[in-house]
């Protein structure tokens, strides 16, 4: 008999994409299984819709967040392996075998991560196209060793899990990058094409944007205690990246200059482009020139608002003592 497999899906009124993530799970090669979701003060018939698949339901009582959710499902489980699955991903049906079986040959390996495939699972509208293939591409970019967790879909020992502690429950958004920091100085965290999935990315603008916006305000306390990036998405090229991008806003006023003063701001643009120029490579070969131009125009929104995140977050964390502190207090076991 193999490995018993605990899948906690944390669920947040994720009625509408719960049934493609639990019919996936039921469909999974690995034999010994236990479905468990963790449902975090949910409005809709989340709950109703997981009992009907025949999960465990256990219910956090309150909206406290991604983490909480985790650590209610992981306190649960009974399994020599727990795998975290968004209750917006629908697992390939071979995800948790292969995931297993990369554990049990690589002893030093204490989580595996898997990578969302660049279609979206529902509702593609052209935001989530956008979303399913920059994450795509980052994440197959990024794929080896990663020092921060990609908790939508992961496999983590359950004895590894336990050494570590859980998520920090007074962290959302930026609860796995704490726990893949945690994990990282003493397993190899590692991210794999090999473990897939779909995602249902956001649909809107607005609701992307704010939320690279707080993600970004809340990894600095990290980072300024740690003094690097995490190894991953945070490259030094895409940071530079960013900074360009902003960059050329204050230097479109040397437009008012004349036509020579769109220099500076064309120059800028196309310097943040080339600083992640394989991935408008990749959306070329994969979607064609002009879906490409309106990517690069809703990435060049999406690194403004990181570096605007980041600044703010830097501005937090010169006034504020709590802010400095965020990272300090230790996870729930």
């Amino acid at each position: 008999m193999g490995q018993l497999v605990s899948i906690v899906v944390p669920n947040h009124n994720g009625a509408r994409t719960l049934p493609q993530c639990l019919s996936a799970l039921s469909a999974q090669t690995h034999p010994d299984l236990e479905v468990i979701v963790s449902d975090d003060g949910s409005t809709d018939d989340s709950v109703a819709v997981a009992r009907a698949h025949g999960a465990h339901v256990v219910a956090t009582g309150v909206n406290g967040g991604c983490g909480v959710a985790r650590n209610a499902g992981r306190a649960r489980a009974r399994g020599d392996v727990i795998f975290y699955v968004d209750s917006d991903v629908a697992l390939a049906p071979d995800a948790v075998a292969t995931a297993v079986r990369i554990l049990e040959a690589e002893p030093d390996t204490g989580a595996v991560c898997g990578i969302q495939d660049p279609e979206p699972l529902v509702e593609p509208t052209l935001i989530a196209q956008y979303r399913g293939l920059q994450y795509h591409y980052w994440s197959l970019s990024s794929q080896g060793t990663v020092s921060f967790l990609f908790p939508s879909l992961c496999a983590i020992p359950a004895k590894v899990h336990d050494e570590i502690g859980g998520f920090n429950p007074r962290l959302k958004q930026t609860e796995e990058v704490d726990f893949g920091h945690r994990l990282s100085r003493h397993y190899r965290l590692r991210l794999t094409p090999e473990v897939r999935g779909k995602h249902a990315h956001d649909r809107r603008l607005k609701v992307l944007l704010r939320k690279l916006f707080h993600r970004a305000r809340l990894r600095i306390p990290l980072y300024a205690r740690s003094r690097h990036f995490a190894t991953g998405f945070e490259t030094r090229e895409r940071a530079w990246a960013s900074l360009a991008a902003a960059a050329s806003i204050p230097a479109f006023a040397a437009a008012f200059a004349g036509p020579w003063g769109l220099l500076a701001p064309g120059l800028l643009i196309a310097a943040s482009i080339a600083g992640d120029r394989g991935m408008y490579g990749f959306v070329r070969q994969q979607r064609g020139p002009a879906f490409t131009v309106f990517f690069a125009g809703v990435h060049y929104l999406v690194n403004l608002t990181i570096v605007v995140g980041a600044v703010a977050g830097v501005t937090q964390w010169t006034t504020s003592r709590a802010f400095r502190r965020l990272y300090e207090q230790p996870a729930t076991p």
